[in-house]
């Protein structure tokens, strides 16, 4: 397999130069001794746009080889690697469709990046509410009808943004949506974080580029051999304007990218690309089938799976059989190196591998949740992070309010558990009763969670409307 950036990358480290250039490690050169171990290697590849080594934000040369490569591969128009992970396609997609004033469907249950995106833009977000299955509790997808609906009532939307699967891995049929998007003559824009590996098909679900979206986002570090921050952002048709597009990442991109993070996109297309030549996905999946059941056959342990979408075979979602919550099975899990992607309150969320080969420690697995009460009992390892304020207790319209009186006000933040980094109440939306009271459960389970520092009081900061003046 062809890999145009990471070959050149190795050719260079290769002749052992003399580095008179940033970064200031000179290809290793110089460096903390006790952390040469781990970083060594990787530090000849991370250099700067050399001679031969091209440019990001200006490729003519190995970083447009491996672009064109990785287009070909995913049957796009233009494809680009990011440096800053989905959050900087997801910026970048949103602020190209979208001019201040512009109305924007948002699927409720997208990424913080996809909020930041449309306030920075200045555009209008028309919530889509998405559906919540029933036997997992968690928001999945929007229906045709909903949209249908909101179509009618916002006939000028610029555009849409769908999250395609969801963090479960949950993947709705696209098609018909996609096309009632376009023919009321909006820009279809999907944060497919979790399906960069779609594009191997067989039992995966099908990409959204497949079903005709206009600018499909994908973390390849995600799903993918890639390093984190590598992401790809696919491009076709002409709906969206690729000039408006381009500028955008450039300007939002680092102007010193990372040759590691580069080289590993290119690296890990090739990767996809070898397994779809030598023809291997079926015994990956038969393997990701097998790893799936030797969970299923833990006692204290089931594993369940959508019942009405399909279901990515690399999201396992367990749970336990003897009544623990997903934060506390998440806690024994860590407690035998077991490291789970996320827990709710109802189930953890396991993300594999395409080719995991570690043996995974079922015995121990087994042994840790027998002995559960003993674990869980004193144990205190969730936190909560407290954003900057921001100087907003000190803005004449915003307030802070005790979690009691702030149903029906407006937020004046957004508070997102992390992860998966799905707001929980959204900065501009009227708080609801159902929101506080998932709130208090999530602090009382003290889980991970995005605010400002009033949180920590049980408070919320919220705008002063004038009928409360």
């Amino acid at each position: 397999m062809k890999t145009p950036l990471y070959t050149a990358l190795a050719q260079h480290a290769e002749k052992k130069p003399y580095s008179f250039h940033v970064p200031g490690h000179h290809n290793g050169d110089v460096f903390f001794d006790e952390a040469r171990t781990y970083y060594d290697s990787i530090l000849q590849l991370d250099v700067t746009e050399l001679e031969g080594l091209d440019d990001l934000h200006h490729p003519t040369g190995v970083i447009q080889e491996a672009e064109h490569l990785l287009a070909k591969l995913y049957g796009s128009d233009q494809s680009f690697f990011l440096v800053n992970g989905t959050t900087v396609g997801n910026l970048a997609m949103v602020m190209a469709a979208c001019r201040a004033g512009d109305e924007i469907f948002v699927q409720r249950n997208c990424h913080k990046s996809v909020y930041h995106a449309i306030e920075l833009a200045g555009a209008t977000p028309i919530m889509v509410e998405a559906e919540i299955d029933q036997h997992l509790h968690v928001p999945t997808h929007v229906t045709d009808e909903t949209v249908k609906k909101a179509i009618a009532k916002h006939p000028n939307c610029r555009a849409i943004v769908l999250t395609y699967p969801n963090y479960y891995g949950h993947a709705a049929d696209l098609s018909k949506l996609i096309h009632m998007c376009h023919e009321a003559g909006m820009i279809v824009l999907v944060d497919e974080a979790h399906g960069a590996h779609f594009v191997l098909g067989g039992a995966f679900p099908p990409s959204a580029l497949s079903y005709g979206a206009d600018v499909v986002v994908q973390s390849a570090h995600k799903t993918l051999p890639a390093m984190t921050m590598g992401s790809y952002l696919h491009l076709q048709g002409e709906r969206m304007d690729a000039k408006r597009l381009k500028t955008f990442l450039t300007m939002l991109q680092s102007s010193s990218p990372s040759y590691p993070i580069m080289a590993s996109l290119d690296v890990a297309r090739a990767y996809v690309e070898e397994i779809k030549k030598k023809g291997i996905l079926d015994g990956i999946m038969k393997g990701l089938a097998e790893l799936k059941n030797e969970f299923n056959r833990i006692p204290q342990l089931e594993v369940v799976e959508s019942e009405l979408l399909s279901n990515d075979p690399l999201k396992c979602v367990i749970r336990s059989t003897k009544g623990l919550t997903g934060y506390e099975l998440k806690r024994v899990l860590e407690s035998v190196e077991v490291h789970p992607e996320l827990a709710d309150e109802h189930q953890v969320l396991l993300v594999f591998g395409l080719e995991q080969k570690k043996d995974i420690p079922f015995k121990r697995i087994e042994q840790a949740l027998n002995q559960s009460n003993s674990l869980l009992k004193g144990k205190d390892h969730f936190q909560r992070e407290a954003l900057a304020d921001d100087n907003e207790e000190h803005r004449q319209d915003i307030e802070a309010v005790p979690f009691e009186y702030a149903a029906g006000r407006v937020s004046a933040e957004s508070v997102i558990p992390y992860p998966p980094g799905i707001p929980l109440i959204v900065k501009g939306e009227r708080i609801e009763i159902d929101q506080i009271a998932a709130l208090s459960r999530l602090l009382g389970h003290q889980v991970h969670v995005q605010a400002s520092q009033v949180i920590h009081q049980r408070k919320l900061y919220v705008y002063i409307e004038e009928e409360t003046l």
